[in-house]
């Protein structure tokens, strides 16, 4: 039972992505954003975007990875990519700054001479991390958190849905509280078989 429904938010996950992929092709001016489940998945769109062209995107995505183009399931932009990077790049900031305090140990302290001489290290720590924290997210997404092989997943229903408090911050970080991106929001409703 736990694995058919990590599958599905799996399959549901790389279907939220393919979606984002086929609406960035035909729309240059819009910011999406997303979270899967075991029910489907809610997209967030910041742009002028129109239902039809929601409804078509999934459309065309469901079509394309049954086609054989799984490589749409996977996105650079995904969460699994962000925290990846965002814990490399912490757990790099701190390991220098562990080693700066075991190198000048003080009763327990940190003293304000080793963040400075931790800072230069840390940097070129987190610049390393970041610059491999992007692939690795994405080799981690690939094979845990996504699927572009659909099996017997069928997209039930496209809907509008209010967009929830955390959208409206999403729109804010991702548009600059640009207007003219207002956030839409839909649930893609999915089931097996």
């Amino acid at each position: 039972m736990t694995n058919s429904l990590i599958s599905r938010i799996r399959r549901n996950h790389g279907l939220e992505h393919a979606t984002i992929h086929v609406l960035s092709e035909g729309h240059k001016r819009f910011s999406a954003q997303g979270n899967s489940d075991h029910r489907g998945f809610h997209l967030n769109i910041y742009g002028d975007i129109t239902e039809d062209e929601v409804n078509a995107a999934v459309d065309e995505a469901y079509r394309r990875l049954r086609a054989g183009e799984h490589h749409l399931a996977v996105h650079p932009n995904c969460g699994t990519v962000l925290v990846t990077t965002a814990a490399l790049a912490t757990l790099a900031a701190q390991t220098m700054l562990a080693l700066e305090n075991w190198r000048e140990p003080r009763a327990g302290r940190v003293r304000p001479a080793s963040l400075a001489n931790a800072l230069p290290g840390a940097m070129l720590a987190v610049v390393v991390a970041l610059i491999v924290g992007r692939p690795l997210g994405v080799r981690l997404q690939e094979r845990y958190t996504v699927d572009g092989e659909l099996g017997d997943l069928r997209v039930k229903s496209v809907r509008p849905v209010p967009p929830s408090p955390v959208t409206r911050l999403f729109q804010l970080l991702l548009t600059g509280g640009n207007p003219d991106l207002r956030a839409k929001s839909y649930f893609v409703r999915t089931s097996d078989g």
